[in-house]
């Protein structure tokens, strides 16, 4: 089994991503990039400043810039579990069920 890299930050948001790697140094503006890929200059501005992306969202950008829809899911997604992990961190759970045996030998 492979040990998972221990993080001492927060991941980069999808929206800090986007803007400073794809849009600031192409010139892009934001109001022409929102208007292309068809959402609101706000909801551009909520994800370039670290609001969650979600899935449609991120195959269109995707989509406009030439990348995979999965470079954006999985960097929202490596957001979400430091943020779970973050907020869940002092929580334990009253029990813990195992799965059952059949699974068990089948992993």
């Amino acid at each position: 089994m492979t040990e998972t890299l221990k993080r001492n930050r927060r991941p980069t948001a999808p929206g800090l991503l986007l803007k400073e790697l794809f849009l600031t140094p192409r010139g892009i503006v934001h109001k022409e990039f929102a208007a292309d890929i068809e959402i609101s200059e706000k909801q551009l501005s909520l994800i370039v400043n670290g609001r969650r992306m979600m899935p449609v969202v991120a195959g269109r950008i995707a989509k406009a810039l030439n990348t995979t829809p999965r470079l954006w899911l999985n960097a929202q997604a490596a957001v979400d579990d430091w943020d779970i992990q973050q907020e869940l961190r002092n929580w334990e759970p009253k029990i813990t069920y195992q799965a059952p045996e059949r699974m068990l030998k089948e992993a």
